[in-house]
């Protein structure tokens, strides 16, 4: 697999999630150039920490980039127990899911919204929201978009992340 492979990958796995490059650039620390120049093969080189970045974010595995892995985890589950970790109410998968699908917080779960956002690995927000648009069949990107809502009615310290 080369740079090049990489980069092709990348640009399907970022349109499948429905992603722009200059969100994907942000969650992933990248600069938009540098996506930029990955998805369209005119990187000459790319340190494996920065491919690596990427990569994770999206769920992609290495040597060869897929999703297969990734589809065995699930995504909504792993999200709302970091987001309960710290509270007595748990807030389960499916609420979680309407959270995501509806860009609405019911008030008993503010604060887990808010931990979520604030503290959790990026690929565990990402298989959330994957898994939310495939479930609620919505386009990724208004998932996206009620992350973004959701990040700014909380106030959350990420919330440029999310954007």
């Amino acid at each position: 697999m080369n740079l090049i492979d990489i980069g092709h990958a990348v640009r399907a796995r970022r349109t499948e999630l429905g992603l722009s490059q200059s969100q994907l650039a942000h969650l992933s620390g990248l600069s938009r150039q540098t996506l930029v120049g990955l998805e369209n093969g005119a990187l000459s080189d790319l340190g494996v920490n920065r491919v690596g970045q990427v990569m994770a974010v999206l769920g992609l595995d290495s040597p060869a980039p897929d999703t297969l892995a990734r589809r065995k985890k699930r995504g909504l589950w792993m999200a709302a127990k970091t987001a309960s970790v710290s509270y007595a109410r748990e807030l389960g998968p499916e609420a979680l899911e309407k959270v995501l699908a509806s860009g609405d917080v019911p008030p008993p779960f503010t604060a887990h919204l808010t931990h979520l956002l604030d503290e959790a690995p990026i690929p565990v927000v990402v298989m959330a929201v994957e898994e939310t648009a495939s479930r609620a069949r919505l386009p990724p990107r208004q998932v996206w978009r009620n992350v973004a809502k959701l990040a700014e009615s909380l106030s959350v310290h990420r919330r440029a992340l999310w954007a």
